[in-house]
């Protein structure tokens, strides 16, 4: 029933940008007898219950296939050329998809980024070309990136053999050969000459700066994206502001082989890092922390969180400002950050720009403070508890005791909600029971002579 009437919905959405004609029985039958021989067109009504009928049957195969129903009606509207497929073809497609054991994820999410891929020719000659791909193991997301690059700028599956034919001639493995199709498909689908040219490029760059032999295939299984950045216009400049910076040759080796991503970093960008870095105020044992792989890998986990908080809405300048200002962010995980940050956004209902304010929302821990903090303003909030909104500045920084004090002791049932000084929660002593007996100073006996000396110091006073 909720099938019908979201396919009714996307029915007359799609029939109201397109034409209708009006029926009129006299007009048909006065011109049926001024020409007999003419072909007789289809009604406007016999249109809209074909058209009708097509989109009840693509959206009930399409959520049979896993696709959400709340996407259906955009995908649909969207993708009025689906109605001009077969239903049985669309179906085809479908399974064959599913033979490429892709995930229900990428399943949607490549009918959603190139529908285009349900055409059934496609498919079949692709299904056909990569079973013959001599790779010891081929993953979900290198043929969804294959079919969608494929589709839109129109390679054959001849392109993705020869390019791995180059490959292994080259050297190299076929994991790194397979990772290089997932993550950069469209630069290793080069014309021969031109990717033959930007490998041998590369190849002789990383062995200027002492990379040889399966180093090299290690750090294009690492960082595949080396195929997207210039040899002469980003990766010589990028390493002679390393030796600029004071760096030896063997540590930008080192550092290159453990972490290739460097070298996707831009000209002037671990300047930048390491300056901030040095003028931090913080305790030592933080900065301590923050050093303690060397300033190299330290300047480029700078570069990571500061990118990260780019992408979800902040300029470089402001994201620094929040790393200069809440040093700790540093230590943890970028998967921390990354989960610190969606919570705030879509669960706290804050804008990314609340960090610039309290940047030690990304210092605090998250399991121990977060998450009960606001599990208690939320109870308050629903309770009516609160006189005024708590922002995220009034639930971060007051101390756990001064929070306490003020959100969980008038409220006992929020005792349990946040956990820390609850009457209930067990109480850890940091020694032995009974140590303080050792630690009692020892007591000696007063005699007469200590009593008088006493009383008589006493009366001095008076």
């Amino acid at each position: 029933m909720a099938i019908r009437v979201l396919t009714r919905f996307i029915f007359h959405r799609f029939m109201s940008t397109s034409q209708r004609i009006p029926s009129c029985p006299n007009e048909k039958i006065r011109s049926l007898s001024r020409n007999p021989n003419a072909p007789i067109k289809a009604s406007p009504e016999f249109v809209e219950k074909s058209h009708y009928r097509q989109l009840i049957s693509l959206a009930n195969l399409f959520q049979r296939y896993g696709f959400p129903a709340s996407q259906l009606h955009d995908f649909l509207g969207k993708n009025r050329f689906l109605l001009n497929f077969s239903l049985v073809d669309v179906e085809k497609s479908l399974g064959i998809l599913l033979s490429f054991k892709l995930w229900q994820k990428s399943l949607v999410s490549i009918i959603c980024t190139c529908p285009g891929v349900l055409e059934l020719g496609f498919l079949r000659k692709w299904e056909m070309g990569i079973s013959e791909l001599e790779l010891s193991s081929v993953s979900s997301l290198m043929i969804q990136n294959v079919l969608e690059h494929s589709k839109k700028i129109h390679l054959e599956p001849a392109d993705l053999h020869r390019s791995l034919r180059i490959l292994k001639d080259m050297g190299y493995s076929d994991v790194t050969s397979a990772r290089l199709f997932e993550e950069f498909p469209r630069g290793i689908m080069m014309k021969r000459h031109k990717l033959e040219l930007e490998l041998v490029r590369r190849i002789e760059f990383l062995k200027g700066i002492g990379i040889l032999g399966n180093e090299i295939d290690q750090v294009f299984y690492l960082f595949p994206g080396i195929l997207g950045v210039g040899v002469e216009d980003r990766l010589k400049p990028l390493y002679y502001e390393f030796k600029d910076l004071g760096f030896s040759e063997d540590e930008v080796r080192r550092e290159v082989i453990k972490e290739p991503r460097i070298l996707s970093m831009e000209a002037g960008e671990l300047s930048r890092c390491l300056e901030m870095l040095w003028a931090l105020k913080c305790r030592i044992t933080i900065k301590e922390k923050i050093l303690s792989k060397g300033p190299f890998r330290a300047g480029f986990e700078v570069k990571l969180r500061v990118d990260c908080l780019c992408r979800h809405g902040l300029i470089r300048r402001e994201a620094f400002k929040v790393l200069e200002r809440e040093p700790r962010s540093i230590i943890y995980q970028l998967v921390d950050i990354e989960k610190k940050i969606e919570f705030l956004v879509h669960k706290m209902g804050f804008s990314i720009g609340c960090l610039i304010e309290v940047p030690e929302y990304l210092g605090v821990n998250f399991e121990k403070q977060i998450i009960p903090r606001y599990n208690v303003i939320k109870y308050l909030r629903s309770k009516g508890g609160l006189g005024s909104e708590v922002g995220l500045k009034g639930l971060i920084k007051p101390s756990r005791l001064r929070f306490y004090n003020l959100y969980v002791k008038p409220y006992p049932e929020c005792e349990k909600i946040f956990g820390r000084f609850s009457r209930d929660a067990e109480v850890k002593t940091r020694h032995l029971v009974g140590l303080w007996k050792l630690f009692k100073p020892p007591s000696y006996s007063q005699t007469n002579e200590d009593m008088r000396n006493i009383k008589l110091f006493m009366e001095f006073l008076v």
